[in-house]
């Protein structure tokens, strides 16, 4: 059971009084929550607080025999048992009170259901309030999938015609091809490809347009084109796209990527898959921020297959809501990848539609606010399933009185 509604309803089929539904309520929900670069003087002292509110936390073991300088700490405790540790954390040496801040900035951004409006330069829109679908126009003759499909100026602009009638809350259009092994294009090749779609959809569709680039000049001239949102697959890494950014008052899909699309399978090693791209995301959209990219305009994708085996990608979408802790919504992108094929043994993009539904309905359960997807109709019906069993597991339980579906612990404050 993962939301207290849930377990609140399960408890309450003991038929225990209310008031007694509610405290059990709060103490049936484990947040886990990992800490990197803890020092060898606050790992112990770390474990001795959260053990003092009957909470715990797992560090190396070489913590015990001084053979390691720092440790990875997991911390396991309820919303109720972190009010208590963090007033102690705030109190104590080695950066703990730095740590403190940290945790409850986290587990806040990660429990927030909270809907964000996004005032684009031409649109408004909505990203958290349901999983939504972004329907994939792609200009291109070498996409791997639909690469020479859309062309024509005409046909590009009604396919995206034909997916906003489908169902798509925003539009993302690409001029580039940015498959493992694809031929790099210059900006202006790019932009003789995009510029006329964007000029066609003028005054034609009215939910927002991504242009999907990693050229800031590109960028700029699509959004002064009408579009609201920069899908950056290198993930915020060139100062000109940030300034382009921070200056057009587009949002931004910051996107987490090793290399270039020529590159970027030639080294798949990592020592901690999910820390390494939690910590690129995490270190791009502070850098973004501090030029001035306003944080609710910022949206972040773990960059499946893009510089991922099959497994890793797999893994990350089994873990995408980790990333809800940053505090941005987060955008998943598996439709017709072939990492789909690995699990499917199929080399054909058409014959994983399947797949990258149940890849879609796993993002979206898992918490992911936008699906980018080629199959808008088809992801549009799957994640209404999940909208669905959403509204049931988070709606307002009868019983427990003071309790909040949408805040875990309105009673026990971190702060």
């Amino acid at each position: 059971m993962e939301t207290l509604a849930e377990i609140a309803r399960e408890v309450a089929r003991t038929e225990s009084d209310p008031e007694g539904v509610a405290i059990m309520t709060r103490k049936g929900r484990i947040y886990a929550v990992r800490l990197d670069g803890v020092s060898l003087k606050a790992a112990p002292l770390l474990k001795q607080e959260t053990l003092s509110v009957g909470a715990d936390s797992a560090h190396a073991r070489g913590v015990a025999d001084h053979s390691v300088a720092t440790t990875s700490v997991v911390v396991l405790a309820t919303w109720g048992q972190y009010q208590r540790l963090l007033p102690k954390l705030r109190r104590q040496p080695f950066r703990l009170a730095e740590a403190a801040a940290e945790i409850d900035r986290a587990l806040r951004a990660y429990v927030s259901r909270s809907p964000r409006t996004i005032r684009g330069p031409h649109h408004t829109f909505v990203v958290g309030d349901r999983p939504r679908a972004m329907g994939v126009v792609n200009v291109t003759p070498d996409s791997f999938s639909d690469g020479g499909l859309h062309l024509d100026v005409k046909e590009a602009v009604a396919h995206a015609e034909r997916l906003v009638a489908e169902g798509a809350a925003m539009i993302d259009i690409g001029g580039e091809s940015t498959r493992p092994g694809a031929t790099p294009i210059s900006s202006d090749a790019e932009w003789g490809r995009v510029g006329p779609v964007l000029a066609g959809l003028a005054g034609r569709i009215s939910v927002p347009i991504s242009v999907d680039t990693r050229h800031p000049d590109v960028a700029a001239k699509a959004v002064d084109a009408g579009a609201d949102v920069v899908n950056d697959i290198e993930g915020l890494r060139s100062s000109a796209m940030r300034r382009v950014v921070a200056n057009s008052g587009a949002a931004v899909i910051a996107m987490h990527m090793r290399g270039d699309p020529t590159t970027m399978q030639s080294n798949l090693a990592y020592h901690d898959l999910r820390d390494e791209v939690f910590s690129v995301l995490a270190a791009a959209t502070d850098r973004a921020i501090a030029e001035g990219v306003p944080a609710d305009h910022i949206l972040i994708d773990p960059g499946l297959g893009f510089g991922k085996s099959a497994e890793q990608s797999l893994e990350l979408l089994l873990h995408v809501g980790e990333l809800r802790s940053l505090g941005y919504p987060v955008v998943v992108g598996a439709s017709r990848k072939s990492f789909l094929g690995w699990m499917l043994g199929t080399d054909d993009p058409a014959h994983r539609l399947e797949a990258g539904l149940a890849a879609a309905v796993v993002a979206a359960e898992r918490g992911a606010a936008l699906v980018r997807t080629h199959d808008v109709g088809p992801t549009v019906r799957a994640l209404a399933l999940v909208r669905a069993a959403q509204g049931l597991t988070n709606g307002s339980p009868a019983v427990a009185p003071g309790l909040d579906a949408d805040d875990p612990e309105p009673e026990a404050d971190p702060t």
